[in-house]
């Protein structure tokens, strides 16, 4: 049955979650409430996870909550389940698509999709900035900000983006550093969470 139970939860996730990715966030929030299978705090481990791992961020996490919930049979089924959509619409589109892309109203589906897909996007980060960068009680109470992550964010945010500071613009240090693979920041940013975990 809960193998049922989850390939039915993540059928309905990448059916919906338009733009794939982190669009699938808000379907595993109101499935962490609806099911109680994980905490918000591990939904944002899953983020970080996924995010470190080969492969699309989607099937990261639906392969990451079905081996939490049931091992790795979960984790198969549950990745099959946000697959299938996605295979069955295809396989449609790919022979409707052709014939009917230059159908005005095939073309206002896709204008009302583009935007509904960037909500869910944006959605997704605020719900996982807030987790991130929020303290909660035991209850789920904010209680206040966790500084150590708003700082860390911050620099590697600056790290990234030095053509967005004026007096950062013309630093040549910057640019290069600007320039290193994301992997060179998410280990960086994995050394100083474990630093920090050792200082507490």
């Amino acid at each position: 049955m809960i193998y049922l139970q989850l390939f039915f939860e993540f059928c309905k996730a990448g059916l919906f979650a338009i733009g794939g990715g982190l669009a699938t966030l808000p379907f595993l929030q109101e499935i962490s409430v609806r099911t109680g299978w994980f905490t918000m705090e591990q939904l944002a481990d899953m983020v970080a996870v996924s995010e470190c791992t080969p492969g699309p961020i989607g099937i990261n996490m639906a392969t990451y909550v079905g081996f939490s919930v049931c091992g790795i049979p979960g984790a198969v089924v549950a990745t099959l389940g946000l697959i299938f959509p996605s295979i069955v619409i295809i396989i449609l589109v790919a022979r409707i698509l052709k014939a009917f892309r230059d159908n005005r109203y095939v073309d206002a589906v896709f204008y009302g999709l583009r935007p509904a897909s960037t909500g869910l996007i944006a959605a997704a980060c605020v719900g996982v900035a807030m987790i991130a960068l929020l303290q909660r009680n035991a209850q789920g109470e904010i209680t206040g900000l966790q500084w150590k992550a708003i700082v860390l964010a911050l620099i590697l945010w600056i790290l990234m983006n030095p053509d967005k500071l004026p007096g950062l613009k013309k630093n040549a240090l910057m640019k290069k550093i600007s320039k290193l693979h994301p992997v060179i920041f998410l280990g960086a940013s994995a050394v100083i969470g474990i630093l920090f975990g050792f200082a507490q």
